[in-house]
């Protein structure tokens, strides 16, 4: 496999701070988990700081950065309040993603058609500070001309419908949604978009979507967590290392 076709595999570290929080403390550290990425050749770091803080902090971010080398991958709603402290602390990358204070997890794509305008000044202060914008948008083509409109130059696919179809296994419906991720993914890199993807990927469904070719990147965390419990973080992260580059 060339280094040109790698495929780059950040992880989010948010719950292994919601399992912190959960009793309060500082164990386990989110950042100790960062560094266990950073030790197993991962590419980057991804955390989201929500409005209601129920899994990474404020105080989180200084430390993962200071704690390795990795570039950090911000999630974040679009709000005056987020892009502060994405201003503040300089992260490689900005992640837009909708938010619902309800919600368990981050429950399908930005609507980046509809909320145009007020997406607008935020991708541009992102932008002008250097901090590469990325949209977690469905693998629509009206949300991907959204994000060329925007200026955006990464936009993320979510990947929970495939995931759910596969959980299901109907076979139809995966297959539906694995083409439409890939001619997305292609229609992006046509336009100077670089496409990466993420939610809802296991050691079991994460081959069809790292294979493929134009996808530069693949953003895993839950699963990877949730296997740290029966096998250690390493393990996991090494694991899905392999299945990615066996696809490719």
């Amino acid at each position: 496999m060339s280094e040109a076709r790698k495929l780059r595999l950040g992880v989010n570290i948010d719950h292994v701070a919601t399992i912190r929080n959960a009793r309060g403390g500082d164990h386990p550290d989110p950042v100790r988990a960062a560094e266990i990425v950073a030790a197993v050749g991962g590419d980057g770091i991804t955390a989201h700081l929500r409005e209601d803080r129920r899994h990474i902090r404020d105080d989180d971010l200084k430390r993962i950065q200071d704690a390795t080398d990795l570039p950090l991958n911000l999630e974040m709603a679009a709000t005056g309040e987020m892009l502060k402290i994405a201003l503040r602390h300089q992260p490689h990358a900005a992640c837009i993603v909708p938010e619902k204070r309800e919600e368990r997890t981050t429950e399908g794509g930005l609507d980046a058609a509809g909320l145009h305008n007020q997406l607008a000044p935020i991708v541009t202060e992102l932008r002008d500070a250097g901090i590469r914008v990325s949209l977690f948008i469905e693998a629509d083509p009206r949300q991907l001309e959204a994000a060329m409109r925007l200026g955006a130059p990464v936009v993320e696919f979510h990947t929970g419908e495939y995931a759910h179809a596969h959980e299901r296994g109907d076979g139809e419906a995966r297959a539906v949604e694995l083409k439409r991720i890939a001619d997305m993914a292609a229609l992006a890199v046509k336009n100077g978009i670089e496409p990466h993807a993420g939610h809802g990927l296991t050691f079991e469904n994460v081959q069809p979507i790292a294979a493929i070719p134009q996808l530069a990147e693949l953003n895993i965390g839950h699963y990877l967590v949730g296997e740290a419990i029966f096998t250690g973080l390493e393990p996991a992260i090494r694991r899905m290392r392999e299945l990615m580059d066996e696809a490719r």
